[in-house]
């Protein structure tokens, strides 16, 4: 599903020539807003349910380098969700479709008050229900460890 695009800023650009490892993450980061205001936590839905999504864990890995200007489009697959948690895979794309980088993520549902993990309300849960679910071929690409191969 496309999410957001976006440009590669000029102080997102460092001393080798293209986009900074941070800035991937920041472009992911933003992502993940994009897919709370998708599902209905935008600020006024924060405000109304007292509830956010926290980023649990995060696995960033670099394909191709991304310059100054470059439009990035964002795609959002969902590998797997429950009551409270979302598994997801962001891709960063350039203009003819390929990968720069991808973003595995756990988000989590937290009820801002008392700063825990819970359930989606019942509006953003019928939200999430309605995510296309991820490929075979991105439900396979996940969950990938870091390692040198021997």
């Amino acid at each position: 599903m496309a999410l957001m695009q976006t440009l590669v800023a000029p102080e997102w650009v460092d001393y080798n020539g293209h986009m900074n490892d941070a800035e991937y993450a920041r472009v992911f980061s933003l992502a993940v807003e994009a897919l709370m205001d998708h599902i209905g936590l935008d600020a006024a839905g924060r405000e109304h349910h007292g509830y956010t999504i926290y980023t649990l864990e995060t696995h960033l890995c670099y394909r191709r380098e991304a310059h100054e200007g470059q439009p990035l489009d964002i795609e959002f697959h969902l590998i797997d969700s429950d009551a409270k948690r979302l598994h997801v895979l962001f891709e960063m794309r350039d203009a003819e479709g390929q990968v720069l980088a991808t973003s595995e993520q756990m988000l989590m549902g937290i009820d801002v008050a008392s700063g825990r993990p819970t359930p989606f309300p019942a509006d953003i849960a019928g939200a999430v229900g309605e995510l296309p679910p991820a490929t075979a071929d991105i439900i396979e690409s996940a969950g990938r460890r870091i390692g040198i191969r021997r």
